[in-house]
């Protein structure tokens, strides 16, 4: 931005003059005042001053407060109240408005000093506007006028006592010298307001005074004296201020300006429209467009200014009062006004002629407009309307220079592009470093060109997802590179125009542009690109702009001829093409450094950037072009490091030669012989027939000779057959063999097209992977000895790389090969030649130790060391439980490393695999893994068990180690060996309930069975199994729990006479068992079901088809889950079984009440009939006391039986009576209650109480069926 006046382009603010701030006269510095000021300071008259002036500090840290408000910049986007303050001296005047005085009759037919109209302005008679009138209203006319004066304060007079009254006569003196000193300051102020107020502008006085006087009452009346006798306004104008800190007195700068912006504003606006009214007089008095009268180009002109240049001059004043204003929306608009009628002038080259003074003037103020507009759309964010008039602005330009006699083929033209691109660059780099951010430019998804039903959108529509990069604001890196190519381009002209210009009169601007060192400027612009790209670049670009922006300063260097520091930057840059493959930019490149290393004479790079080149040449004769520059290097001089090779490294750039590399088959056994081919051949579009290649060194894997190709040129036969040439190099030789090989004549010369088949083949005695690591080209030539490797599967592009092989020379055929690994070949042992079997007598029964005898016998002729791994699969089975031991290990999923040892050829070894399986029944799935390695017969022990053992995740494909691995997986069946069948029975307890406060129901080991009763259960045992077993014992471990505990069983008492004992399938075998429930009462209330106390353990053994038996398994059953009877109201009848003819036999009836919260009416009625034969002596008919819930009655009657045989007893009917209490019948009348019949009670004979359930598991549940039907009897007997 330096090539525009800074007066054009800096952001504009209020301009506020500082007074009175002069620093002491004894300073060895002068006064500062704004630089480029008119005016002449003058030093305030000398006065005694203090040793420590509190003043003196103040008036300094004044100074630097206010200077470091705001700082001039062209970027400043903020908006705040702040000025542009300038401290100027107390006799500051201001520049003349007119010519001629205001006392002058003439006075307001005058006009401004830097009016157009005014002979002696620099703008006469037709100039537009002049950067000395920015700098007016910048540095020489302010909008406020701060004036700092010292408060006169009389010297404080101490009294002798604190009692002594103030002296009147020293009062009345200091109260006339304060007076006359006041009277003195505000003619001052008086004199300076007259002169602001001849040109509009706010007067401020700040006074200061000590902090002592600030406490003073007299200080009003003092501030509205001076006040009144100046002239002051009311409203911001006179403040005090006393000595405070540095932090206080930035508030108070800050506190300063928010009074006086609004003050600001209005003389900003005052001027605003003064000069709109002007326009408009001026406006209205042109009536027509008087064409001015053509003059020749260059010639000067004494023409007044048109109406289009006072409408432009008038715009842009307005647009600079709206800006220092702080109104960008208006300013804009006035700029652009001023703006678009400038372009009309530039329309007409009558209006401004080319090549004159205006012309030149004009252009920098479009120029400086055209910043001013973008950097307005840009602080509002406006990125694509600032950039759009920025490339408009050039557009127009452009037309406009082609149409002067300045187009694209002159300097001029570039060196003004290139200040544009520069221009917008440096603005942009001061947003970017405040507050500007530029736009993402990401593109739209593609899946938006997709709409919601699905139709694919039209082409044109597509396209208007792309993004044209012209159309959108980049950083300023980009604009730095355009300036930096349009300086080249300038450059380009120059330099022509100085070919052409020899002899003949230079174009306009020649002299000037000989003294501009452009390759400097253009190294300049590409530099602050190349640093900027790398700032903004992003990670997805991997830096390719950055590297070109690398590329053409390293260009730059070499026509500046610095060629050391070009071959760096030229060296840094290729490692990244050549790794890309940006190939068409890498051949230019390689020519440039090529020429760098040619004007210094390195012979050495000069020679590598010719191999590398000749691999990058694009036609038959590129290549033979560059050979002849080698070989003439070559014969001309000699390496700089005699007897060591040069070894040019080929990796990441184009070989000479393309190579393919092809085995015959993908794997090989270990001492079987591999056949491979190799392929050396050029592409259709190089010729190498002339590169003096002596030998071609072809390396394969470690272990290795390698094979030797020397040159040797063909016979006249072999001459004929050079398309495909093929040479058998036969087996390739171990290092380990005592003769190296001798080297293999072949003819090392290729033209375009051609090929060598190199045949041969290779064994390995140990497993791994062979292949070809390098082949190595050898150039040799007076004394140099260049090396080119290359790698074993590489081509140029326009090559295909298909995998051949050369089956026929005559005619020439070729096979293709359909696979992958087509470069390389596997070495692997024999596999081992192992036999396993698994024996086992499938079903497996569940809970059983199931041996699996795995028997494995080596049929090899190798010692094999053995190990197995066994993998028992997850099964799917419900509630199914499994596990597996092996040796001394046991595990629910995998057992590794369990050795048999070495096995010698035709030995065999048994290990036993147990398997056992629980919970249910269903299918196993093992994997076994037998693992076996060669070994050497004295190298490991038969019984060395402590070794490290090893499994198959040990061993890599490719080890070393001869080993091998066989998988078998078996899939068991398992079926139960015994199955359980529980029948229960339950029976009510006779036991008598506990009293309601029986303490003793609440000790721990009270038990109470009167409502859960007894659960009789049989458990019936069956042999399910398919096979027969022996089972050797039963036995119930009882689990005794809060609720239940057993009483009794019948396998405590003849279990040792029932076994051991053999069932064959189907057989069965019982046991009984009594339990006693005792519930509490929540356990009854939410009806929960008892865990049975205990379970049965069966041991049996599995008998073998040999008759033998096998190993002891335990089977548990768990007593089944109980369930508890509910009785609310229940009577217990207890007959006994038989009596005695006329003998009194007693029966009992007991009625209980197990309702967890209702009383019950219980009423006992005995029919007797007749016909009975019974006498009975008891209660007939009655009434039971209330049963409270929780209680029980016991009645008994007696019978004297008359008959014998099976009599029924009398019958007892028990009734629950409810008594239900009608409503009133009226207001007052009493409620009655009556007896209703009631619910009958079951009648229970206790010996008859059976409710049994069948249970087919623990876990199953059960409904109890009373068994109880007919009438109760009993036996007579004689």
């Amino acid at each position: 931005m330096n090539s525009y006046p800074a007066e054009l382009l800096v952001q504009l603010a209020p301009v506020m003059f500082v007074a009175g701030l002069d620093p002491p006269p004894e300073s060895s510095t002068s006064t500062s005042i704004a630089p480029q000021t008119l005016v002449r300071t003058q030093s305030p008259p000398p006065a005694p001053t203090k040793t420590h002036d509190p003043f003196a500090s103040l008036v300094a840290r004044l100074r630097d407060a206010l200077r470091s408000q705001r700082k001039v910049a062209i970027w400043a986007p903020e908006r705040t109240r702040a000025f542009q303050m300038i401290i100027v001296g107390k006799d500051v005047r201001f520049p003349p408005r007119k010519l001629v005085p205001i006392e002058d009759p003439a006075y307001a037919s005058a006009h401004s000093p830097l009016s157009p109209l005014t002979p002696s302005s620099p703008l006469y008679p037709d100039g537009l506007i002049a950067p000395i009138w920015i700098r007016k209203h910048t540095a020489l006319v302010p909008s406020v006028f701060v004036l700092f004066l010292r408060l006169f304060e009389a010297p404080a007079v101490h009294a002798r006592s604190p009692l002594d009254p103030p002296d009147p006569e020293h009062e009345r003196d200091k109260t006339e010298e304060e007076r006359r000193r006041d009277e003195d300051l505000s003619a001052e102020v008086a004199s300076r307001k007259k002169t602001t107020n001849e040109r509009g502008i706010k007067l401020t006085v700040v006074l200061l005074a000590t902090r002592r006087m600030l406490d003073d009452p007299s200080l009003d009346s003092r501030l509205t004296f001076i006040r009144r006798q100046s002239g002051l306004d009311s409203r911001a104008a006179l403040f005090v201020l006393s000595p405070v800190s540095t932090s206080e007195l930035n508030d108070f700068a800050r506190s300063l300006q928010d009074a006086l912006y609004e003050p600001a504003l209005e003389y900003y606006i005052s001027h605003s429209k003064r000069v709109r009214r002007k326009r408009n007089r001026h406006s209205q008095s042109v009536s027509s467009y008087n064409p001015p009268p053509l003059v020749s180009m260059g010639a000067a002109s004494t023409r007044p200014l048109r109406p289009e240049g006072w409408t432009v001059r008038y715009e842009y004043k307005m647009a600079c009062f709206a800006e220092f204003r702080g109104e960008d929306e208006v300013a804009l608009k006035h700029y652009q006004d001023a703006y678009a009628t400038l372009m009309i002038m530039f329309g007409s080259t009558a209006i401004l002629p080319p090549r004159t003074k205006r012309w030149a003037e004009a252009k920098v103020l479009a120029d400086a407009m055209n910043v001013k507009i973008t950097k307005l759309y840009l602080y509002n964010h406006e990125h694509s309307l600032a950039l759009s008039h920025h490339n408009s602005h050039m557009r127009r330009f452009a037309d406009f220079s082609r149409g002067w006699g300045i187009g694209e083929e002159t300097f001029e033209y570039w060196s003004w592009m290139a200040r544009q691109h520069r221009v917008l660059a440096e603005l942009l780099e001061q947003g970017s470093n405040s507050s500007l951010t530029f736009p993402t430019n990401s593109p739209s998804s593609l899946t938006a060109s997709v709409t919601s039903s699905g139709t694919p959108v039209e082409l044109d529509a597509v396209r208007a997802f792309g993004l044209n990069p012209s159309h959108a604001l980049q950083h300023p890196g980009h604009y730095y590179y355009m300036a930096a190519r349009c300086t080249e381009a300038r450059r380009e002209r120059f330099l022509a125009n100085e070919g052409i210009s020899q002899g003949t009169s230079a174009a306009p601007g020649y002299v000037n542009e000989k003294k501009v060192d452009h390759l400097t400027l253009i190294l300049e612009l590409y530099t602050k690109s190349y640093e900027l790209f790398k700032k903004h670049s992003s990670t997805t670009s991997q830096g390719r702009l950055t590297l070109w922006i690398a590329y053409r300063i390293a260009h730059t260097y070499y026509k500046s001829e610095k060629f050391d520091v070009a071959i760096r930057f030229f060296e840094r840059i290729a490692k990244t093409y050549r790794r890309e493959k940006w190939k068409h930019i890498l051949r230019p490149l390689l020519s440039a450094w090529y020429a760098c290393a040619q004007k210094l004479g390195d012979v050495e790079l000069m020679a590598t950037l010719l191999v590398e080149m000749i691999g990058y040449a694009q036609d038959v004769d590129e290549s033979r072009t560059l050979q002849e520059d080698l070989l003439a290097i070559l014969k001309s001089s000699v390496p700089v490091s005699t007897g060591k090779p040069l070894v040019i490294n080929l990796k990441e750039s184009d070989p000479l030669l393309d190579t393919m590399l092809v085995f015959w088959t993908p794997e090989v056994r270990v001492g079987e012989a591999a056949g491979f081919q190799l392929s050396l051949a050029t592409p259709t579009n190089m010729d190498l027939s002339a590169l003096p290649i002596d030998t071609v060194t072809v390396t394969f894997s470690d272990g290795y000779y390698p094979v030797v190709l020397r040159h040797s040129p063909p016979t006249d036969s072999q001459v004929a057959d050079r398309v495909v040439r093929l040479v058998k190099i036969g087996q390739v030789v171990p290092e380990d063999e005592d003769e190296e090989p001798e080297e293999i004549c072949a003819d090392l010369r290729w033209g375009p097209g051609e090929r060598l088949m190199v045949s041969g083949s290779i064994s390995s005695e140990a497993p791994g992977l062979l292949t070809v690591v390098s082949i190595t080209v050898v150039l040799a030539q007076n004394g140099w000895t260049i090396e080119m490797p290359h790698e074993p599967c590489v081509a140029h592009e326009i090559s295909t790389l298909v995998p051949r092989w050369l089956t026929s020379l005559q005619p020439i055929r070729f096979l293709q090969l359909r696979r992958n690994d087509y470069s390389s070949v596997i070495v692997r042992h024999r596999p081992h030649e192992l036999a396993v079997s698994l024996s086992h007598q499938a079903p497996a029964l569940l809970d059983e130790e199931y041996p699996i005898v795995i028997d494995i016998t080596n049929v090899d002729e190798r010692h094999l060391d053995v190990v197995v791994d066994v993998l028992l699969q997850p099964t799917e089975v419900d509630q199914a439980a499994q596990y597996i031991t092996f040796d001394d290990q046991r595990s629910s999923g995998l057992i590794k490393g369990i050795r048999l040892g070495t096995i010698a050829p035709g030995v065999s070894a048994t290990k036993t695999l147990y398997l056992v399986g629980s919970g249910a029944p269903g299918d196993r799935m093992l994997d076994i893994s037998v693992q076996s390695t060669s070994v050497e017969p004295g190298s490991m022990s038969k019984g060395d068990d402590n070794a490290e053992p090893r499994s198959s995740s040990s061993l890599s494909e490719h080890a070393a180690i001869d080993s091998c691995e066989k998988l078998q997986t078996i899939i068991i069946p398992t079926s139960g060996a015994l199955t359980v069948t529980y029948d229960v029975a339950y029976r009510r307890s006779k036991n008598a309930m506990p009293a309601l406060a029986d303490l003793s129901t609440i000790e721990d080991d009270f038990w109470d069975d009167s409502h859960g009763g007894v659960a009789v259960v049989t458990s019936r045992i069956e042999c399910s199994a398919p096979c027969g077993l022996v089972v050797e014992s039963l036995k119930l471990h009882r689990q005794d729990n809060p609720l239940a505990k057993v009483l009794d069983c019948s396998s405590d008492e003849s279990s040792d006479d029932m076994f051991p004992d053999e069932y064959l399938p189907g057989d069965e075998f019982c046991n009984v068992s009594r339990i006693s429930l005792g519930p509490r009462e929540e356990q009854v209330l939410s009806e929960e079901k008892i865990t049975g106390p205990g379970d049965y353990e069966v041991v049996w053994r599995r008998i073998l088809p040999d008759g033998g038996f096998g190993r002891q398994s335990t089977t548990r059953f768990a007593l089944p889950t109980l369930m508890i009877l509910q009785d609310e109201l229940i009577a217990l009848l207890d007959v006994p079984s038989f009596a005695r003819l006329h003998v009194p036999t007693p029966i009992h009836l007991t009625v209980r009440n197990r309702h967890s919260s209702r009383s019950a009416n219980v009423t006992v009625t005995l029919d007797l009939d007749p016909s009975d034969a019974f006498v009975v002596a008891g209660l007939r008919n009655g009434r039971l006391p209330i049963l409270l819930p929780g209680s029980e009655e016991k009645l008994s009657w007696n019978l004297i039986p008359i008959e014998c045989g099976h009599v029924k007893i009398p019958r007892i009917k028990v009734m629950d009576v409810r008594r239900t209490v009608l409503p009133s019948q009226g207001v007052g009348m009493p409620s009655t209650e009556v007896d209703v019949e009631g619910e009958a009670v079951k009648v229970v004979d206790v010996r008859a109480d059976w409710n049994t359930a069948r249970v087919e598991s623990a876990g199953d549940g059960a409904v109890a069926i009373s068994q109880q039907d007919g009438a109760s009897t009993i036996l007579v007997l004689p």
